[in-house]
């Protein structure tokens, strides 16, 4: 009998459905994601003719019960209606699900990153006479340099 073919990165290991945890509060089970198989184009010789090696991850953001409706929301907003991975990368199949899988995680993370607003801020009354200082001192060691001329 074989073993078990390991998990690919981000998903969790155990008895229960496997799972791709993208957040600490999203976690997919695997059976949502539609894993889809073809030859890997371009040179390999006989395996790439023959190997179905290339994979096409797609996730199905707008009918998906494992997004609350903020995740939701902001997927369809920055990703679209679904998200489509593709990775023919490697020379075996399994490694281009896993990495497949990485990047599917590594993309709905990214989506549902919320960047922290500036706050514009002004610079310091000493800082403002350090560089006007600064900018004095350069010019008089410009001006040092050019040569005397007298009419």
């Amino acid at each position: 009998m074989s073993p078990a073919p390991a998990p690919g990165p981000g998903a969790s290991e155990g008895t229960g459905p496997e799972v791709l945890r993208v957040t600490s509060s999203l976690r997919i089970p695997l059976s949502e994601l539609q894993y889809r198989f073809s030859a890997s184009g371009g040179p390999g010789g006989q395996n790439a003719n023959k190997v179905a090696t290339r994979v096409e991850l797609r996730f199905d953001v707008a009918s998906s019960p494992s997004l609350g409706p903020y995740q939701r929301t902001r997927l369809l907003e920055k990703l679209g209606p679904e998200v489509r991975v593709v990775a023919d990368d490697e020379r075996s199949q399994l490694r281009n699900r896993q990495l497949a899988t990485e990047r599917l995680r590594e993309r709905l993370a990214a989506a549902l990153r919320v960047e922290k607003t500036r706050r514009p801020t002004r610079p310091s009354k000493g800082a403002k006479e350090r560089r006007l200082a600064e900018k004095r001192k350069r010019s008089q060691r410009k001006q040092a340099r050019r040569p005397d001329v007298d009419d």
